[in-house]
């Protein structure tokens, strides 16, 4: 359905940002089935419904780009749940899988996966003093992410001067995947 009413209204699109996402933070055995799809189709099949929707919009774009919203639990253990590490690292191989395929056809796809960014989402583990002192000693730049960072990655991305990026997963986490032990 609303790929009819967009294409009625425009028939190309030159950038597509999957950016949806939440979380249910507990143990893997004590998520309901219920918890567990709703999980993956928020996270994931939401990224793959909207590739496959408007890839053909995408196709007739002018250096169409594509950003999927990742997060660096898609790559490290970052104690978020299982299905939501699960649901990230499925969509940065996406996002790598249709760089390669899509790339003929004039799309690029690329990630931004990042770390404690300032959101509602993450205002429960922060506001835990425990938790966020944690977070901030494995940070290199000992601070939390904002959301304008985020964007300010996505939007480089979408740009014509990133036209010879594709396949990529920027982190953007203050520094936290280079860090290591």
């Amino acid at each position: 359905m609303a790929a009819l009413w967009l294409n009625s209204r425009w028939e190309a699109l030159d950038g597509l940002v999957n950016n949806v996402g939440t979380n249910i933070r507990k143990g893997f055995q004590e998520y309901s089935p219920e918890e567990y799809d709703f999980l993956m189709q928020t996270n994931l099949h939401s990224t793959v419904d909207m590739c496959r929707l408007f890839q053909g919009m995408l196709e007739k774009g002018a250096g169409a780009a594509v950003v999927n919203v990742g997060s660096v639990a898609g790559m490290v253990d970052v104690g978020s749940g299982a299905p939501y590490a699960m649901t990230k690292a499925a969509e940065i191989q996406l996002t790598r899988s249709l760089a390669c395929e899509w790339a003929p056809l004039g799309i690029r796809m690329n990630a931004v996966s990042p770390w404690y960014i300032q959101t509602p989402l993450t205002e429960p583990v922060l506001s835990q003093p425990e938790r966020l002192e944690k977070i901030l000693s494995r940070t290199p730049q000992q601070r939390i992410g904002k959301p304008e960072e985020v964007a300010a990655a996505v939007a480089f991305l979408l740009m014509d001067h990133a036209s010879f990026i594709t396949g990529q997963n920027l982190g953007v986490d203050g520094g936290f995947l280079a860090k290591g032990m």
